[in-house]
């Protein structure tokens, strides 16, 4: 359109309007995304909280295990119930270990049977010789007892048992064991089924995994070494009964 003048006069609204509506434009997504950024994530919270720490709790220090569950509380109005949460997971632990520690000294097993706390539950770790000869995974007669009495600890809740095999760094080439990962993973299995058959434990609470020579407790550096990185370890969870799960660590308040 052309004014009186015969200027050109420009229609709608001026130019420095269009550089101002972007720039509220842009205020308006940070606001937003900071907006976002506030409200709490439960899931990856309840992931941050799960691996923390307490260490001193127990002898070897204790994890904090929160359920897979999600939590029907609303975090972001509670900023207590971290601590809360780690400090009940902590006493229940803790009464979970000393049951077990107390079982195996009351059942004379305190010699022959390691507990130990670790973040993925409680660990039972057995010497190698107390089960089986070198080089083999039948059962060493004497071992039947050692089990025995271990059933009498599992017979007693239902969590999830995962057994573990170990060995340490010396290869073995034998028709029936090629390598470590055979040995120690027939060695696994060969306690499950001893519990599941022999002890009639149900069988779907039980694992059998093998680690060969690749999860160590100490270096293989000496013989006395070597001979700690040959084990068998039962590794009872701590996060509920549903196999996959872990366990109800309230399951240990059964009578022994």
């Amino acid at each position: 359109m052309l004014s009186r003048r015969g200027e050109r006069k420009e229609e709608g609204a001026p130019i420095w309007m269009i550089t101002y509506s972007d720039l509220m434009t842009l205020l308006l997504v940070f606001f937003v995304l900071l907006f976002s950024f506030s409200t709490m994530n439960i899931a990856k919270f309840k992931q941050f909280i799960a691996s923390y720490q307490g260490v001193g709790i127990l002898d070897s220090g204790a994890a904090s295990i929160i359920d897979s569950e999600p939590l029907a509380q609303d975090y972001s109005q509670d900023t207590g119930f971290a601590e809360a949460i780690v400090q009940e997971r902590a006493r229940e632990l803790m009464a979970a270990y000393q049951t077990v520690k107390n079982y195996l000294i009351e059942n004379n097993l305190e010699t022959l049977v390691e507990v130990r706390y670790e973040n993925r539950g409680i660990a039972l770790d057995i010497k190698e010789s107390i089960l089986f000869d070198s080089g083999k995974a039948d059962l060493k007669p004497n071992a039947r007892e050692v089990l025995d009495r271990l059933a009498g600890l599992l017979g007693q809740i239902n969590n999830e048992v995962i057994v573990e095999g170990h060995t340490d760094n010396r290869p073995i080439h034998t028709v029936q064991f090629p390598t470590n990962w055979e040995l120690s993973t027939a060695r696994a299995v060969t306690v499950v089924r001893y519990f599941s058959e022999q002890k009639q434990l149900r069988p779907e609470r039980f694992v059998a995994v093998g680690y060969g020579e690749y999860r160590p407790l100490l270096p293989n550096d000496s013989p006395e070494n070597m001979a700690a990185n040959r084990r068998v370890v039962l590794l009872i969870g701590v996060n509920s009964g549903t196999p996959g799960e872990g366990v109800d660590s309230s399951a240990f308040q059964a009578t022994p």
